[in-house]
Parts: structure tokens; C-alpha cells; sequence
């Protein structure tokens, strides 16, 4: 009999907004012989709150399994009420844990995200960096029972012991590797519009780079999530700067944007493991990204890329005229990150999902 999931989450790829897991890993768990049933594609997000929870209440009967994209902006409010009806209706349910400021919302919201993870029948990160942040957190709370002559109460360990590392997979012969003769300051740059992924520190990368390297240039792929496109647009035109905005576009029409261009950067703010820095490392392009949030957990600097601070303009320039003077550097980067995603193919990510979906 084949396992029935329900998949929770905003899945918003048909109203011009970036493809999320719950787009790619529906339809992949689809392949493997799964029956997944997903909400949410309603636009409006108070509308979108309840339609998740309807479908959930709806299929109380039909689902063996819940799993809920758990962010920490406020769609993590829609993870916690759809947990909430899950206990209620004694559903198995799996947060799939999204977001490098994560973090900081369980400090923010201690007791609502431990009674959310402590009920979970599993807990789903992409990556190391958030169960050893968690785990951390959990250590510093058992500390302070004990300070406090509250070390009887339930502590927060046990409720981190179910967090199951699965990477964020990728269908690896979607993307052709194609290593760079030379590099030039050709930038790409591919996130939704919105201030934590600080869209304006790639056009202040390519104000300042162009004083060195007049010939640079920069493609900014995805589309707005909070009015942040509108001022990157302004500030582009008022600096009269290379900059070409595409959009939104398909996986198939960026990977072959991607053939154009030889550097790509990431500037975020707080991260967990992108799935687009794994793409770039699959299609050859050497990445530059801020060291935020599970970014260093995944990427050694110049081993398999280059890392800079948080919003620190002048470190990502010098990084871009490197890998332009030091072509040895930016082959070893490419060809380094190339073997390392390799291991997030799908065909080796798709066990940690059985053993999960049937346990």
C-alpha cells in the first residue's frame, strides 16, 4: 500500500514567486511512489493560512504523515497551527526546518517551538548547522534548570534527539558542469527579492568592482518578495550600473543564463543551505557568499569557495579580482565543489526519505 503524505507549505511557484522544497520534494517523493497531496498555492497569506489548515482538517482520515515547511518569518505561525491540528487529530507529523535565523525565533518563542518539535513524530533539517545550533541551544537550557534548581522540569534535549539531518537534494543531470577557461567578472547572482537575502550588497559589489574592473557586469535572478526589487531597480539606473534584472524564471532558462556568466555570489543575511549555491557548485560557476548562518558548514574557504562577513562590500570585491587574476584558485573552487554536491544527488538522498516515510 503506498504511504500517504501531506505536504504543508507555500507553494507559490505558479504566482511568480521562487520554487520551494514543498514544489521539488512533492514531486520527486511523487516519483518514488508516494500519494502526496500539497497546500498551499493561495496568494494571500491570511487566506493561505487557512486553506492549509482546512486541507489538513480535510484529509484527517487520508494522511499517514504531515509534513510541515517550518520557516522563521511568519509562515512559521502556519507551522505551528497546522502542528497544533495534527496532536488534535493524532497525526504523525514532520517539520522540515527552513531558514538559517531559525535560531533565534526558538529563543524568541522558546515554549511554542519546543511543544511544536517535542510532539513531532520526526524533525527534518537540510543541514548540520541547524540540529547543532538547536542541540546547543538545548544544552544551554538544561544549564540554566540546573543554575535555577529547576533541573526535574522537562528539559529541551530529548526534543532535539529527533532531528534527522536530509540535505536539500538536486537532480544532478539537470545541470550540466561547465568549467571556466578563464574567468571574468561576469556576476550572477539568483534569490528571491527581500531584505535577509540583501540584494543591495550585489549592487554595491558592482559599484566598487567596477573601479577596478571596469568590464564587470551582474545578472539578478528572482522575483520581489517585499518591494526590494523596486529599490535595487532605482539604484541601479541613479548609479547607471550593468545590471540586468530577469525575474522570475524557470530552472531550464537560468541554467542556461548561468552558461554566460563565470562568478556567483550570495549575500544573505541569515541562511541555512541554498539550494542555489548547490546548483551553482553543480553548473561549475566558483561561488562567493557571506558566512552566515550553516554557510560555513558547507562551504571551506578556498577549498570549495570564498567567504566573506556579513554585508562586507570590500571583502566580496577583493574575492571577485582573486578569482580573476588566479585562475588555478577558481578551478580547484569549481572542480572542489562540483565533487563535493555530488553527494546531494537525488538518487542518494531519496533512501533518507524511505527509511523516514516508513518508520
Amino acid at each position: 500500500m503506498q504511504t500517504r503524505v501531506l505536504y504543508i507549505g507555500n507553494q507559490l511557484a505558479s504566482k511568480n514567486r521562487t520554487a520551494t522544497t514543498i514544489d521539488t520534494l512533492s514531486d520527486l517523493l511523487r516519483k518514488q511512489g508516494y500519494q502526496v497531496k500539497t497546500a498551499s498555492s493561495v496568494k494571500n497569506q491570511w487566506l493561505r493560512g487557512l486553506h492549509m489548515a482546512w486541507v489538513t482538517l480535510f484529509n484527517r482520515n487520508w494522511a499517514q504523515f504531515v509534513l510541515i515547511d517550518t520557516y522563521s518569518t511568519r509562515n512559521f505561525w502556519y507551522a505551528i497551527s497546522i502542528g497544533y491540528i495534527c496532536r488534535w487529530l493524532n497525526i504523525k507529523y514532520i517539520p522540515i526546518l527552513h531558514g538559517g535565523n531559525l535560531p533565534a525565533r526558538l529563543k524568541k518563542n522558546p515554549k511554542v517551538f519546543h511543544h511544536f518539535l517535542s510532539n513531532a513524530h520526526r524533525v527534518v533539517s537540510p543541514s548540520d548547522y541547524l540540529k547543532f545550533a538547536f542541540e546547543e541551544r538545548s544544552d544551554e537550557e538544561v544549564h540554566a534548570e540546573h543554575l535555577t534548581g529547576q533541573a526535574g522540569s522537562r528539559s529541551t534535549k530529548a526534543n532535539f534527539n529527533k532531528i534527522t539531518v536530509i540535505p536539500n537534494s538536486l537532480e544532478l543531470e539537470n545541470y550540466g558542469f561547465n568549467k571556466r577557461s578563464r574567468v571574468q567578472p561576469k556576476l550572477l547572482w539568483v534569490r528571491s527579492f527581500a531584505e535577509i537575502y540583501n540584494p543591495m550588497m550585489a549592487l554595491k559589489v558592482l559599484e566598487r568592482l567596477l573601479e577596478r574592473l571596469p568590464n564587470a557586469c551582474l545578472t539578478m535572478v528572482g522575483p520581489d518578495k517585499d518591494g526590494s526589487l523596486q529599490r535595487c531597480e532605482l539604484y541601479a539606473l541613479e548609479k547607471d550600473l550593468p545590471v540586468q534584472f530577469t525575474g522570475l524564471l524557470s530552472k531550464t532558462e537560468w541554467i542556461a543564463l548561468s552558461r554566460e556568466h563565470d562568478i556567483f555570489i550570495n549575500t544573505s543575511h541569515f541562511d541555512n543551505m541554498p539550494v542555489s549555491i548547490l546548483e551553482a557548485m553543480a553548473l561549475g560557476l566558483p561561488v562567493i557568499s557571506t558566512n552566515v548562518g550553516g554557510i560555513p558548514m558547507f562551504i571551506k574557504n578556498e577549498s570549495n569557495g570564498l567567504l566573506v562577513d556579513d554585508n562586507d562590500v570590500t571583502r566580496m570585491v577583493e574575492s571577485i579580482i582573486l578569482l580573476t587574476k588566479n585562475q588555478e584558485l577558481a578551478n580547484r573552487i569549481s572542480t572542489n565543489a562540483h565533487v563535493f554536491v555530488s553527494k546531494f544527488s537525488w538518487n542518494t538522498i531519496k533512501n533518507s526519505w524511505n527509511d523516514l516515510l516508513r518508520s
